[in-house]
């Protein structure tokens, strides 16, 4: 990469996902290692012996508190995202203008479907996948490691080391996000880019109105209290506060884009309509297992009462014709080089 001379410090204009999904509501037919020597934390006992809460396990890193499930279910509906939002960005694992990379970094790798496939992708590219929980497959491609570390703490990585660092669907887990933003600055090399997608928790509807009480703004509204009382934000792709937290951390030439992800076959695009086929897959997977720790244990919700949220949120998420979709944000920017001037 050429390091141009000077650039600008302003950020893409305001990209809010007002363009409507075309629908299309006509019923469908039938339709190598987990370990490198780069590892910040080791796989211990205590590590693997994850904790049972509700029949479900979940990591048990000390350090912090993931509130979603690490097992094979949960791993199950991560992975169907993964390829959703392929189809969502264009078939596509990232949006940002990242030439010949030589080292990529994977922040809350999870199942490490995103690693893998990159690594496939970009076989002259060493490729780490960081998460909490040792979830990642055994055979991976030979330029592909995944490393269990928590990356709220201090980063051992080289600095100026990596040139991509990617991170996806952190959302409720981050209590300062221009701190774990400024953790990425430090360690990209100059020229090296960032990107983010994040996704809302509230499923909304260009079709039908969907009034307070309606079971999609009840969830989202239970999930935003309980991240206010984490200090950890479910709605941090809202507006523009990751296009904002990008600049606070020193990034420049910022590009946000808004994107609907669709839930359920709706879409008259092929392509979106595989996506919401996905989703709507993945939340089948997902939905008790981002409930239970939250609202009961946080919230204090009995279990009758998340029961019967999960079945009216069930019962709304599976009709077609709301036309539902999900807010994502996605932000990308450069780490400058030395010898850049700025204006703004």
């Amino acid at each position: 990469m050429r390091p141009p001379v000077v650039h600008s410090e302003s950020a893409s204009p305001e990209t809010e996902p007002n363009e409507p999904i075309l629908a299309d509501l006509i019923d469908d037919e039938d339709g190598e290692s987990i370990s490198g020597d780069m590892s910040t934390v080791s796989i211990t006992s205590s590590i693997l012996a994850y904790r049972r809460r509700y029949g479900r396990t979940y990591e048990n890193i000390q350090s912090t508190e993931y509130w979603a499930p690490n097992d094979a279910q949960q791993n199950y509906g991560l992975d169907l995202t993964h390829v959703g939002l392929f189809f969502t960005l264009g078939e596509k694992l990232f949006l940002a203008p990242v030439e010949e990379p030589k080292r990529v970094l994977d922040i809350g790798t999870g199942t490490g479907i995103w690693a893998i496939d990159f690594g496939d992708e970009h076989p002259e590219a060493e490729v780490t996948g960081t998460d909490l929980s040792p979830i990642q497959p055994a055979v991976v491609p030979p330029n592909v490691k995944f490393v269990i570390d928590d990356c709220l703490l201090d980063w051992t990585w080289p600095e100026d080391h990596f040139d991509f660092i990617h991170i996806r669907a952190m959302y409720g887990s981050v209590p300062d996000w221009v701190d774990l933003y400024s953790k990425a600055y430090t360690h990209l090399a100059p020229g090296g880019w960032i990107q983010d997608l994040e996704m809302d928790v509230k499923l909304q509807s260009d079709h039908v109105k969907l009034p307070p009480d309606h079971v999609f703004n009840v969830w989202a509204d239970a999930f935003y209290r309980a991240g206010q009382k984490m200090g950890r934000s479910f709605d941090i792709c809202k507006g523009h506060t990751m296009r904002d937290n990008l600049k606070a951390a020193g990034f420049v030439d910022i590009v946000e884009k808004k994107i609907k992800a669709p839930m359920h076959l709706w879409p008259s695009d092929q392509k979106l309509k595989r996506a919401g086929e996905l989703f709507l897959e993945a939340l089948e997977q997902s939905v008790e297992g981002y409930a239970n720790l939250l609202l009961m244990d946080l919230l204090g919700w009995y279990r009758e009462e998340v029961e019967v949220l999960l079945g009216l949120f069930r019962k709304e998420m599976r009709d077609k014709s709301t036309c539902a979709w999900v807010e994502t944000t996605v932000v990308y920017g450069r780490k400058p080089f030395g010898n850049e001037t700025t204006t703004n």
